[in-house]
């Protein structure tokens, strides 16, 4: 019987520079948001090195040091045991090009090595990565590349895969420029009278190429912004409606809280940026008014600019909201970080004055009883208004829901009318259309007290009123 294998997963190593006026405790948090990313692409961490400087190394992001000692371990036999902190190395006398030289022509064996890839904890220049790719034996990649090819893979709308690939390309442009610098005299020799080497010819070539690309996928944004607009045009114009984001930093719990509260089947999962496409579902059970409820795309520290700025389209759903829930996981203790950095994205993309609440989520998370008892009765007099929940417990919800309802009706207005048994086809509307507080008859027909928005009450009165 044949037997079948599984791929293994990639191995990666996490390198991070601790800057001077960053915390321990933020640069833990910045740490183990890269493993969480790691994650995300289904590759396994084995290793972390972390190096405090008072600037980044302009050659290769780490320090020669930091960058032999990842050698080692990277060309290590892989049957040593992974938790065993690689040993110091001498500082070599050798110049760094030499050094360079040495590593490429001695690149760990893919068979063999420890390591399949380097992630790193900032965003870092081609140059950068390029030498630290020689020096440590395998391939490097920055923090903004591991996010959009996060998002690459997990795009999955039209609209959302454009604005990925416009981001991709608007990340890879300037990397070009300095590849053909980097390229050296065989790149820049002159071909012709007044022409330019055919590496450079080439890289601007690429680079053109990009322009168009990215033009073109504006121009097809352009044109689902449109259709999407329409959509929420309509929406709007529907009397009796009301509309809901739900907004955070990336695995706060948004799509479990948007199952709990709509009874739909969005996706949920233990990872960053589960979530690309914003997902509309109605408020369960159906409600008057009728609530939408909409999950969006959650943020996260240091989001490449260009990807906020792909999707201002599709959080713009959140901009046009009645309402906002501001989802953060109450489990993470930086959560504050995590807090500023979604406010700093609301305001860049126009939802700063929305109504906002903050839904602590995943308190059952924390520790027992008694530390989750402290902890909500902390938040709620740091953040008065708040609400500390789980998505995960029935009661919780049940409470956010009555609070979104609260919050739906707050402008409407209750009214007396009087339906003929005439006009009993009009029933049906009333209940549609509005909530039915009372109902009593007598012979000439229904009376109905109703709550509804001004507006839709008065436009029911004059319908009967034209009827009679």
């Amino acid at each position: 019987m044949q037997s079948e294998t599984k791929e293994k997963p990639l191995r990666a190593v996490v390198a991070a520079v601790q800057l001077s006026g960053v915390s321990d405790i933020e640069f833990e948090l910045s740490v183990n948001e890269l493993r969480g990313l790691a994650k995300t692409l289904g590759y396994e961490v084995v290793a972390t090195f972390t190096q405090k400087r008072a600037r980044f190394d302009t050659t290769a992001y780490v320090g020669i040091g930091k960058r032999q000692e990842m050698r080692l371990f990277v060309d290590s036999a892989p049957a040593q045991d992974a938790s065993i902190e690689p040993v110091a190395i001498k500082k070599s006398a050798k110049s760094g090009a030499a050094r360079a030289k040495e590593a490429a022509q001695s690149a760990a064996d893919p068979d063999t090595r420890r390591a399949d890839i380097i992630l790193v904890d900032h965003e870092i220049s081609p140059s950068q990565a390029r030498n630290l790719e020689i020096e440590a034996g395998c391939e490097v990649m920055d923090r903004t590349m591991v996010i959009l090819e996060i998002f690459h893979r997990h795009a999955r709308s039209p609209a959302a895969r454009a604005q990925v690939e416009i981001a991709r390309l608007g990340y890879m442009g300037p990397r070009l420029r300095e590849a053909a610098k980097l390229a050296g005299p065989k790149g820049r020799q002159r071909s012709g009278t007044g022409g330019r080497g055919a590496g450079e010819a080439h890289s601007e070539l690429d680079r053109q190429k990009i322009r168009d690309r990215i033009k073109e996928l504006q121009q097809e944004i352009a044109a689902m912004d449109v259709e999407r607009k329409t959509q929420r045009a309509r929406r709007q114009g529907r009397q009796g409606l009301a509309r809901v984001a739900l907004v955070g930093y990336t695995n706060a719990g948004k799509s479990t809280l948007m199952r709990a509260l709509t009874g739909s089947e969005v996706l949920v999962a233990d990872k960053l940026f589960a979530t690309l496409d914003t997902t509309v579902r109605a408020l369960h059970p159906d409600s008057v008014p009728r609530v939408l409820v909409s999950d969006t795309v959650g943020f996260i520290k240091n989001l490449p600019h260009d990807l906020v700025a792909s999707f201002k389209s599709t959080l713009e759903e959140a901009a046009e909201a009645s309402l906002l829930l501001h989802v953060i996981d109450a489990s993470d203790p930086g959560f504050e970080g995590q807090l500023a950095v979604t406010d700093k994205v609301l305001d860049e993309i126009g939802a700063q004055t929305v109504p906002r609440t903050h839904v602590f989520n995943k308190i059952d998370c924390v520790g027992d009883a008694h530390a989750q008892s402290a902890l909500a009765e902390k938040l709620r007099v740091q953040y008065p208004g708040c609400m500390v929940l789980s998505a995960c417990r029935a009661g919780d919800v049940s409470k956010l829901h009555a609070s979104i309802m609260e919050f739906a009706r707050r402008d409407l207005i209750e009214a007396e009318i009087f339906l003929p048994w005439s006009e009993q086809n009009l029933r049906g509307k009333i209940f549609e259309g509005f909530e039915v507080v009372e109902e009593r008859a007598d012979d000439a027909g229904t009376f109905f007290r109703i709550r509804g928005e001004a507006d839709t009450v008065n436009a029911l009165r004059k319908q009967l009123t034209a009827a009679s």
